[in-house]
């Protein structure tokens, strides 16, 4: 029984890897895309029945920079939670940007309890 459906979106290959692999021992189901449009593209494909729990997103990628990442994501899946889990600069601007959507930062790298306990409190704020 899995514990929900994460979308893990990163341009670095092994962070990606990382991420899963701390959230596959968790329990969760996790897709894995290098930018948001592969990432909607997945979620949306139907391959994978579980509802999207909650995003787990970089904020600057080659395709799409902190300023955009984050409405994309939200207008694609306005009820699930993101969480940004960054090495950029910005990140002290970017979360003053969307802290009204209720959005965590956390900084690169992340430990596990850290992403875990960001992850449980996103989704029990009631995303979907």
């Amino acid at each position: 029984m899995s514990n929900g459906r994460v979308l893990v979106v990163d341009d670095e290959a092994d962070v990606r890897k990382s991420v899963r692999l701390i959230l596959a021992k968790a329990g969760y189901d996790v897709d894995e895309a290098e930018d948001p449009e592969a990432g909607v593209v997945t979620v949306k494909s139907g391959a994978n029945k579980l509802p999207l729990s909650a995003i787990i997103t970089d904020l600057n990628m080659p395709t799409i920079n902190e300023i955009i990442v984050i409405p994309y994501l939200h207008s694609q899946f306005p009820s699930c939670p993101i969480i940004v889990l960054s090495g950029s600069k910005m990140l002290a601007r970017s979360a003053k940007l969307f802290k009204d959507l209720g959005i965590e930062f956390l900084a690169k790298p992340v430990h596990q309890e850290q992403l875990l306990g960001a992850l449980n409190r996103a989704v029990n704020k009631g995303g979907s």
